[in-house]
């Protein structure tokens, strides 16, 4: 049995319906037990963002999810990163859960864990593929095994259509207001990297 956190940070509802997609997928993989987490958010933001209805009622749909925590991170045989593109980048509240788990990465408790990262973007150039491989970096730092999203496994790639999905990681394209959706392909990638890591991690624990 593997159990499998999903840590994310969604402004605007994209990350969190993107979260659930994976969290189904993982759980198709008998015997994985999913754990659903979200980076907190700055007290400053939630000031400035109060007016705007689309972030509030973003917020309000994902009132029940838990701030991950230390022990979410030691508890899980993988980890998957829900992570929003700021700048090509992750945004600092995922930055923050990462710098806050130094102590983490000074034990080498992560070491060995099988880890992916999906991402959300308002436009196709918008940090697609630069905002998972980003993060990457710092995830090495921590001693995780990457698992990606190959084409393989994953035809709708394989499409000039403007959705999200490349072989680092599922994605979505929220749009450059914000108002598009996850459509049904980035999801169906989405689930698939979901159960990939799941797989991969009870392969590892049962070699252990």
């Amino acid at each position: 049995m593997a159990k499998v956190l999903i840590v994310y940070y969604s402004a605007y509802g994209h990350i969190f319906d993107m979260a659930k997609a994976v969290a189904e997928g993982a759980k198709q993989i008998a015997g994985t037990e999913v754990k659903i987490a979200k980076a907190p958010e700055f007290p400053v933001v939630k000031e400035a963002m109060s007016g705007q209805e689309p972030y509030v009622h973003a917020q309000q749909q994902q009132a029940d999810i838990p701030d991950v925590t230390q022990e979410d991170l030691t508890w899980a045989d993988a980890i998957i990163w829900g992570v929003p593109t700021r700048y090509g980048m992750m945004p600092a509240q995922m930055k923050q859960v990462l710098d806050a788990a130094g102590g983490l990465w000074a034990t080498g408790a992560l070491e060995g864990k099988p880890t992916a990262v999906f991402t959300s973007t308002g436009s196709i150039h918008g940090g697609q593929e630069s905002t998972i491989l980003t993060t990457l970096v710092p995830l090495l730092h921590f001693g995780m095994i990457f698992v990606g999203l190959p084409y393989g496994e994953n035809k709708e790639q394989l499409t000039a259509e403007g959705i999200g999905g490349s072989p680092y990681g599922a994605s979505t394209v929220a749009g450059p207001d914000g108002s598009r959706a996850p459509v049904e392909a980035e999801r169906t990638m989405a689930s698939r990297l979901g159960a990939r890591v799941a797989r991969v991690a009870a392969a590892l624990a049962a070699a252990k």
